[in-house]
């Protein structure tokens, strides 16, 4: 029998509860603003401005809301699909003399036309793949969308400026000390009325039913006779609408992004209104942008480090993710999400047991390692160099090899454990003369303890919401913790080489070539033990079946620590190696970056994930192409280039190397009737987690 309803006085209770319920969303926004009032004041002016800047999120966020809820899908490209239609408006208003609402009008249709496109031409090719890699797509589809949108002022013989447009209106008005003009006073009235009129399409209109019915469950709306591939097409072309008048309005008051890219100040707050609206609510992630444009922008105002604005931003988006969990349904989701994603594959038995097939797998690994020890007596210094710094950076795909291709955990985040373990290694070598080796096996202990600090509150979170949690914590890293304007952390000047052991002198750089080979020689060994002792097999079981692996009595709070644990060592032990191979720490540079967190998780997608050898081809493709190729084949090395590799591998260069190997081993078999027998397998005794015989 149910319990007994409350009990009031005309229902005055239920009317509570229910008004509760309904704010009970916005609790998270009313957050952001106490916080912004009470430690960021500002003037009027400044929160109108703050308004404003919202505002221009929200439409980019209400177009990653669309894309998420009927694709599962992040769209980090959702900026990018904007800008190709705002350029092409503008050069339409300013190099061809086109009246501002004709302009409007033509980038209007070309935002359609390039919605359906994208996801006709990409998106729908990955419709079955993991939604882990065509989040990776999204990536490669921006880049692809940046380059094409500064081709476009070619057409005029013209060139991404900054250019700005005015509105055909001319109005003036102050607020307090502030001055605001008709292109402030669109982007208040444009902006709240679209995104009324999305949720009014989605609450109240077929289309709107069918979207979210597709969204909910696509098999199900399949069987139901929906056609869930044009309600896609719907939802890009309606997100590509979103951005492009985001872009478009933001044209008439910043001018046109320079570089034809939006800067990741807009991605962060994006992202960090879905986290606190939870990915859910319309109305609530809408609010959430508003204010998070408001923060950003009264931050800015008292604190003179837009890079502070950035770490506050990123704070907001861990403390929501870190408070609203994940639902089960969203835990099932990230774990569909990663089968799939290259794992190596055994050779068959047969094959296997061949003599030519094992001496060749043996012969292969030396063969290479002999390759790489000779390779500097071809090599100049520069390419030296470079092939020092390709070994070093391998070691940070091998960290996301353990974390994300073995235990199902993704991060964004691991640029941040590479900045820490430089810091500390050069740190102990310079201010304490501490030997290299010493010093980076403490900076990557350090790692190790920092990723499980990082990794005890992110166990509530998994798939793109564990993914934001540590982009986040990259940037609260390099923003705010390495900021030398905050905190003075980060080394300064020139980091010497210190003998090693005290005798052996690296200041070359055919020395330092040797070093960080070195440094990944004993990487491989040590993650190739990993795989094949309990601990891996313990993390390859969690990725796959979480709730199988708490009923064989393993920990699992355990298992996701150690992987948090052994991949923040290695990121800290190459940042390391780095900074002393470098000479020299920059918080912006090369492998600390939040977009060199994110290049290193697409390099180790388009290599395959779930494999070692998928963190060697993948740094060595997407970081080594664009130093060692030359001309157009540097294309290769781009989103247009990843994409390209994703479409055609969709398990990565690892799965397209294992497909090669075992067509052209196939050939080692015997012909059917030949003399030569083929030894039977061996037969492997089943084990189970531990590793003892079942």
């Amino acid at each position: 029998m149910a319990p007994p309803g409350p009990v009031s006085r005309g229902g005055l209770v239920d009317v509570r509860l229910t008004v509760g319920d309904r704010l009970r969303p916005y609790i998270g926004p009313l957050a952001i603003v106490v916080v912004q009032q009470v430690l960021f004041p500002v003037p009027a002016g400044a929160l109108l401005q703050g308004v404003v800047l919202g505002l221009l999120t929200a439409l980019v966020v209400v177009g990653m809301y669309l894309v998420h809820r009927a694709g599962r899908v992040l769209n980090f490209a959702q900026g990018e699909l904007g800008v190709l239609p705002a350029v092409f408006a503008v050069m339409l208003i300013l190099e061809s003399g086109l009246p501002w609402l004709l302009g409007l009008g033509a980038g209007l249709i070309a935002a359609v036309v390039l919605g359906v496109a994208s996801e006709f031409l990409i998106i729908r090719r990955f419709s079955r793949s993991p939604r882990l890699v065509l989040t990776v797509a999204t990536l490669g589809l921006g880049q692809v969308l940046s380059w094409a949108a500064l081709s476009i002022p070619r057409w005029w013989d013209a060139r991404v400026s900054s250019q700005r447009i005015d509105s055909p209106l001319d109005i003036r008005f102050e607020v307090g000390s502030f001055l605001f003009n008709d292109n402030h006073l669109l982007v208040l009235l444009v902006a709240p009325t679209v995104i009324v009129a999305v949720g009014v399409l989605l609450r109240y209109t077929r289309v709107g039913v069918l979207i979210r019915a597709a969204a909910d469950s696509p098999d199900r709306a399949l069987l139901l006779g929906i056609p869930v591939l044009r309600i896609q097409s719907i939802v890009w072309a309606l997100a590509t609408l979103l951005a492009f008048l985001a872009i478009f309005l933001r044209t008439g008051i910043q001018g046109l992004p320079v570089g034809a890219t939006l800067g990741f100040g807009l991605l962060l707050r994006s992202l960090a209104a879905l986290m606190v609206g939870r990915m859910d609510s319309l109305s609530t992630v809408t609010v959430a942008a508003i204010a998070l444009g408001v923060l950003q922008q009264a931050v800015d105002w008292n604190v003179d480090s837009p890079q502070v604005g950035l770490a506050v931003v990123a704070g907001v988006a861990l403390v929501a993710l870190l408070l609203g969990g994940v639902t089960d349904n969203e835990r099932v989701r990230g774990a569909e999400s990663w089968r799939a994603v290259g794992d190596p594959r055994p050779l068959a038995p047969a094959l296997a047991a061949l003599s030519r097939v094992r001496a060749l797998r043996s012969a292969l690994p030396a063969g290479f390692l002999l390759l790489a020890i000779l390779a500097p007596l071809r090599l100049g210094v520069q390419d030296s160099f470079r092939a020092g710094v390709l070994f070093i950076l391998t070691i940070v795909g091998l960290s996301l090899v353990v974390l994300s291709g073995w235990a199902g955990q993704i991060s964004l985040g691991q640029g941040g454990f590479v900045a820490i373990g430089a810091v500390v290694g050069a740190r102990l070598t310079q201010a304490w003369s501490l030997d290299l080796i010493l010093a980076t096996l403490i900076a990557g202990l350090v790692g190790a303890a920092v990723a499980v600090l990082v990794g005890l509150p992110a166990l509530r979170l998994s798939g793109i919401h564990l993914a934001v949690a540590t982009l986040a914590f990259s940037v609260g890293i390099t923003s705010w913790v390495l900021n030398d304007s905050a905190l003075d952390l980060a080394p300064t000047g020139r980091i010497e080489r210190l003998p090693v052991l005290g005798r052996l002198d690296w200041s070359s750089t055919t020395a330092a070539y040797y070093v960080a080979l070195t440094g990944l020689v004993l990487a491989l060994i040590a993650v190739r033990g990993i795989r094949y002792s309990r601990t891996g097999r313990v993390l390859l079981a969690l990725r796959d079946n979480e709730t199988a692996v708490a009923a064989y009595g393993v920990g699992v709070t355990r298992a996701k620590l150690t992987a948090f644990a052994i991949s923040g060592f290695l990121a800290a032990y190459a940042g390391s190696l780095y900074v002393h191979h470098q000479q020299a720490f920059a918080v912006d540079g090369i492998g600390y970056t939040t977009a060199s967190s994110i290049s290193f998780f697409v390099g180790a997608i388009v290599g395959g994930l779930g494999s070692m050898l998928g963190a060697v081809l993948g740094t060595l493709y997407w970081l080594g192409g664009s130093w060692f190729l030359s001309g157009s084949w540097r294309l290769l090395a781009t989103g247009a280039g990843g994409l390209i590799m994703l479409l055609v591998a969709p398990g990565g260069l690892a799965g397209l190397l294992y497909d090669l190997r075992d067509m052209v081993l196939g050939r080692a078999l015997p012909p059917s009737g030949s003399d030569t027998p083929v030894p039977d397998p061996v037969p492997v005794p089943a084990t189970d987690l531990g590793g003892r015989t079942t």
